[in-house]
């Protein structure tokens, strides 16, 4: 894995505001030396076999002027299970001194990533070979985070913030309702998010430096018959946005993304179809007037339990007899964490706030999060400066919320046995996470709107 810095360049600033803030952005290439099983689609047999486009991992620290520092990391990845991004984050903190409440990380979820270690490893049956060269694949991993925000850090300049937004309208709620029940597909009544968020980060002479901007929106263009590395129409938009600002990065956030696919999917041209459209629209968005970002930086990270639906030993050795083998899989996992008595009932699940004065809040929420969490939360806590970013810090299942655990699906159930899990969430799933959001968002100074 290489790292390529990019450092912000000090220069006279005449008629320009004083700068807020400091910033400083690196960027790795994170593609795998070895051939690797690519992570997202059960029906692959084989390693990968090209590269489209290589893969990044890119990381923007920030620091106020009181010296309190926020890092921000974007990875072309399925998703970082938890125990790398514990390890991950205890060594930034360590070596780096800004703590795991002000470290955010993000994974784009392209089903054109490799498999990392712990993150849906039941939908493949890999040879001891395969094995080794994911473990070494995510020891390198870690190394490079933790080598790239410690760039970051260290290539600090002044620095402001911008922040906007825009709209593309390619994703679709997939969950389509049939005779036999939810299925993925197409619903085109189904609630989305279109917004696509801007944070611009400007260097003291004006000049742009980095580009941080999300979509709600499932990185499956590419569907499983593709077996070619790519970051998907997320690596499109990123390189659109570079080609149109060479001297800036491009970091694409995913926001609440689990039940929307992209429209139309299978074709390269439409992974670059849309990544242009999201990367085009970024651009007119930079050439808006965007609003001022100042103020202190606030950051609370909170982990509350996920319990799931009761189930028992007989629960799972009546599923050994399925002829899903994905399902025996999931059956054979269980019966040993009851074997060990420790069957699992709940889960940690990690809840953060990072907030930019009273201009900006980004809220990072753990695993596949359905886009409904994100309409509520733009409802309730109003919508100007708020970003809400899925698939952070830990990727370790869909997250559905109650109204779509009692629809049921994949998302709801299907899912869970990939990821390794006993079932279905309980149903207070929602609030047990909104319980969380009240407090980290609380603490960081963003009040309910009125």
């Amino acid at each position: 894995m290489r790292i390529l810095l990019l450092a912000f360049c000090a220069a006279p600033a005449f008629l320009l505001p004083a700068a807020e803030y400091q910033a400083g952005i690196a960027s790795a290439v994170i593609t795998p030396r070895e051939p690797v099983f690519l992570s997202g689609y059960a029906g692959r047999s084989r390693p990968f076999e090209g590269v489209i486009q290589d893969i990044r991992a890119k990381a923007l620290v920030i620091r106020d002027g009181r010296g309190t520092q926020a890092a921000i990391v974007t990875m072309d990845l399925i998703g970082l299970p938890r125990p790398l991004a514990d390890t991950v984050g205890a060594r930034i903190e360590k070596q780096y001194g800004i703590p795991r409440s002000h470290l955010l990380l993000n994974c784009s979820h392209t089903h054109t990533g490799p498999v990392v270690r712990g993150n849906l490893e039941v939908m493949f049956d890999l040879d001891p070979q395969q094995r080794r060269l994911i473990d070494e694949y995510a020891a390198g991993l870690a190394d490079t985070l933790v080598t790239l925000v410690g760039a970051a850090a260290g290539k600090l300049e002044p620095a402001n913030l911008r922040f906007g937004n825009g709209s593309v309208g390619f994703a679709i709620n997939r969950r389509q309702f049939t005779p036999e029940g939810v299925k993925i597909g197409l619903n085109p009544e189904g609630p989305t998010d279109h917004d696509v968020p801007v944070l611009a980060v400007t260097g003291e002479d004006g000049k742009l430096r980095a580009v941080l901007f999300g979509y709600a929106c499932h990185n499956t263009t590419l569907t499983g018959q593709f077996n070619q590395v790519s970051g998907d129409y997320a690596g499109f938009a990123q390189g659109t946005l570079e080609k149109a600002h060479p001297e800036a990065t491009a970091m694409f956030l995913q926001l609440c993304g689990g039940d929307q696919n992209p429209n139309p999917r299978s074709k390269l041209e439409y992974a670059s179809n849309h990544g242009g459209a999201l990367g085009e629209e970024v651009v007119r968005v930079l050439g808006t007037n965007l609003a001022p970002v100042s103020g202190p930086i606030r950051a609370a990270f909170r982990i509350t339990d996920l319990a799931f639906a009761h189930h028992t030993r007989s629960t799972f050795e009546a599923q050994l007899k399925d002829k899903n083998p994905y399902r025996v899989r999931n059956a054979e996992q269980m019966l040993r964490s009851y074997d060990e008595r420790r069957p699992i009932r709940s889960y940690p699940y990690p809840v953060q706030a990072i907030s930019f004065g009273k201009d900006l809040t980004v809220v990072a929420l753990g695993g596949e999060v359905v886009v409904d969490y994100c309409l509520r939360l733009k409802k309730e806590y109003g919508a100007r400066g708020l970003v809400v970013a899925g698939y952070s810090n830990d990727v370790m299942s869909y997250i559905p919320s109650r109204r779509v655990l009692r629809e049921g699906g994949y998302e709801a159930l299907d899912s869970m046995i990939y990821y390794g899990m006993p079932g279905a969430y309980r149903e207070d799933v929602e609030e047990r996470i909104f319980t969380a959001l009240g407090d980290v968002l609380r603490r960081v100074g963003r009040a309910p709107a009125r």
